[in-house]
């Protein structure tokens, strides 16, 4: 759930500052049709595609960590936003690629 991502974050954030560490954590990028031709080819879901722009919108917002990458901005496809970028793809459609990273 999205509160059980968030206190995870906020966790993971906490224990680094403990220890003086500061942290810069990412929103997750868009991964429609992730893993095709694979045994989790039904990998995206419209629901988990929501969690992770829930997930995404709150940490562009009230973010736990000390700056964040936004990898969604960054990677996604322009004329689809649940997909990456063909440019940016590693041909999974969940991982980016040489460009990408």
């Amino acid at each position: 759930t999205l509160a059980e991502l968030q206190a995870g974050y906020r966790t993971l954030a906490e224990r680094a500052r403990h220890r003086g560490v500061r942290i810069v954590g990412a929103t997750l990028p868009p991964f429609a049709g992730a893993l095709p031709g694979t045994p989790l080819d039904d990998y995206y879901h419209p629901d988990k595609d929501a969690l992770r722009q829930q997930l995404n919108a709150w940490l562009r917002s009230d973010s736990p960590f000390d700056a964040v990458i936004d990898l969604d901005a960054a990677l996604r496809d322009p004329t689809d936003l649940s997909r990456m970028a063909a440019p940016y793809d590693s041909g999974d459609h969940l991982h980016p690629g040489d460009a990408g990273n």
